[in-house]
């Protein structure tokens, strides 16, 4: 396969667009491809050297007449400069807001010159069902997509979201998120999980951006009720906005001897090698990355019916389903699960097993067919 030069544009965060468009970057160094990540700091999972991988920052100049950084301006003349000096063949930009629109910017600039560059738009979510929808921002969003050489979605769901709420006539091809399996898969660290749960106890995580869409004081309310028939530990992972509440709700349960909030954490594979259950209580996720991830590891999953989580967590097989706010139904099942070693070892192989679907090494082949197909064409 041709080898290409590829610009991948992202939110250099732990959230899911971010660390999933860092590990296609470097799964596609890993082939022989040149990435290049454009971003205003380093992504979080760019922790490996390659001579294929190379970093560009976007510097936003502060002026005191500028209330707000135009970061959106700053990043089109950063994609120019780039495209330009290391002649890229593709641009991949994660995140429509303001990715999309900021590389429709710089592709028009390039035209100028005589460049033709093409730029594919991967929709993750909240870009579409949250951010996007509002009116200050939709009109944006609906032309940076539809101008797009291409655009895929992490789900089927997020692609009949972004058809509902957008008047986009363009095809949406979807690609769903992967796990690195070499990564991610089942070890045995029972070392470490006896420091934890030193009894024996189960082991409970969580792990988000602790903001009020993944309701994480639904998972605090639920290890609550849990421990009451299971002893348990409560892995709580992530920050944001509501943790705070969420300590303040631990005390005020009596749970807190029992939970750990440990932030923003790298070595997410070892902490779902102890893991028995993971609970993701959100009212929507466009895919669940951090639920394959642990399935990956044999991690059974509790989450709602929402969003793109069904794709991933089949209802009685990798774990169970539960509506949106009901916690009642969240605790029994895990209780279910936790309460019977036979039944939860069982939903541990089934979770592995299913995650094997969304391997790393049979998505990337997917974006280098659209990379070549939409390379060739050149065409909106």
């Amino acid at each position: 396969m041709k080898k290409m030069k590829i610009g991948i544009v992202l939110y250099p965060t732990f959230g899911g667009s971010g660390v999933m468009a860092t590990e296609l970057g470097l799964g596609l160094a890993e082939k022989g491809h040149e990435v290049h990540f454009i971003t205003y700091q380093e992504p979080a999972r760019l922790n490996v050297f390659s001579p294929n991988i190379y970093y560009h920052e976007v510097s936003v100049p502060k002026y005191p007449l500028f209330e707000y950084p135009p970061y959106e301006t700053a990043l089109a003349s950063t994609l120019v400069n780039v495209i330009k000096h290391k002649k890229l063949d593709i641009l991949h930009v994660h995140y429509a807001i303001p990715h999309a629109s900021s590389a429709y910017l710089a592709q028009q600039m390039l035209k100028a010159e005589n460049i033709h560059l093409p730029f594919i738009t991967t929709l993750h979510g909240t870009d579409i069902t949250l951010v996007g929808k509002d009116s200050s921002y939709r009109s944006v969003v609906t032309f940076s997509i539809n101008q797009s050489n291409a655009i895929t979605a992490v789900s089927e769901n997020l692609k009949l979201e972004t058809y509902k709420f957008f008047d986009v006539h363009k095809e949406i091809e979807v690609i769903h998120n992967f796990v690195d399996l070499e990564r991610f898969k089942k070890n045995d660290l029972t070392d470490f999980k006896k420091q934890i749960a030193p009894k024996g106890e189960k082991i409970i995580t969580h792990v988000s951006n602790f903001r009020p869409v993944k309701r994480i004081q639904d998972v605090v309310h639920a290890f609550a009720k849990i421990q009451e028939k299971i002893p348990a530990k409560l892995l709580m992972v992530g920050d944001g906005p509501d943790r705070q509440l969420a300590e303040e709700l631990c005390r005020k349960l009596g749970t807190c001897k029992h939970t750990r909030f440990l932030g923003k954490q790298e070595k997410m594979e070892d902490i779902f090698n102890i893991s028995d259950l993971f609970i993701l209580p959100s009212t929507y996720e466009s895919f669940g990355l951090a639920a394959l991830e642990a399935m990956a590891c044999g991690v059974p999953v509790i989450s709602t019916n929402s969003g793109g989580l069904p794709e991933i967590n089949l209802n009685g097989n990798t774990g169970f389903l539960t509506e949106i706010g009901d916690i009642d139904t969240m605790s029994e099942k895990s209780i279910y699960l936790l309460g019977n070693d036979k039944i939860l070892n069982e939903f541990k192989v089934n979770a592995m097993e299913h995650a094997k679907k969304f391997s790393l090494k049979d998505i990337l082949p997917k974006y280098e067919s659209l990379y070549l197909n939409v390379i060739n064409n050149k065409q909106n």
